[in-house]
């Protein structure tokens, strides 16, 4: 008998205290088969992504492992206003496929979105939305959910860049600028990564140093004027 991919695990609602089971991927079955340069992995079996998302069935209140505990009041009107009212018995608990996970991804935004949770959170989802429109081949969807989360990336970096990985989220607002045609914007944020004595991250001063030569090939080839740190480069 093969092994089931997935496993059950309890969670209890944040918003009416339900306890409901939801799916997640067994380790052992997380296996990338190749990833892109904005950090998405692709995997041979089982998307992982498709079940970061738990969806309470009784009033649809869907999270992930990193939201917030907090949710006061105005929030809880919001929330119910916005979703319960409107929302019918659904379980998102078993197999998902790309329409279920899609569903899910939303629905969580709403919810961090009502929640006002942190920015880097609301990105992330944006992001993994961003993702699964790739998977599908929607390259006018997709980039409209990259330059979401490219602009709410960037306010990570306004507000809480003291406090993460500041070379992993420079780099990511430079790729994520070059994949949206934000050429001049690209190459300011590679070269912050490259030209910053402070930061160690060989791996991150590394993949920004050949996303800003990529960078520079796009940029010629769309015949777009280079700036004069390009221009030294032959």
């Amino acid at each position: 008998m093969s092994l089931d991919p997935l496993f059950q695990t309890k969670v209890t609602c944040m918003y009416c205290e339900s306890v409901f089971e939801t799916s997640r991927v067994r380790p052992s079955f997380k296996k990338a088969s190749g990833s892109d340069t904005d950090f998405y992995l692709r995997y041979k079996e089982v998307n992982p992504d498709y079940y970061v998302v738990r969806v309470c069935p009784v009033c649809g209140f869907a999270s992930t492992e990193n939201f917030s505990d907090r949710f006061v009041a105005s929030h809880r009107k919001t929330f119910e206003e916005r979703v319960r009212i409107n929302w019918s018995m659904r379980d998102y608990g078993g197999k998902r496929g790309w329409d279920e996970a899609m569903q899910t991804f939303k629905l969580a935004l709403l919810c961090a979105q009502i929640k006002q949770e942190k920015d880097r959170i609301i990105a992330g989802m944006l992001h993994h939305i961003a993702w699964l429109w790739r998977e599908k081949e929607d390259a006018e969807q997709e980039r409209r959910f990259l330059e979401h989360a490219l602009n709410a990336y960037v306010k990570v970096y306004e507000t809480e860049g003291a406090d993460v990985n500041n070379a992993r989220l420079m780099y990511l607002i430079g790729e994520l600028s070059r994949r949206t045609g934000r050429y001049q914007d690209a190459v300011k944020w590679f070269g912050k990564v490259i030209n910053d004595k402070k930061i160690m991250d060989s791996g991150m001063i590394r993949a920004s140093r050949e996303q800003w030569a990529i960078t520079r090939e796009e940029m010629l080839a769309a015949q777009i004027d280079l700036p004069e740190e390009m221009k030294q480069q032959k």
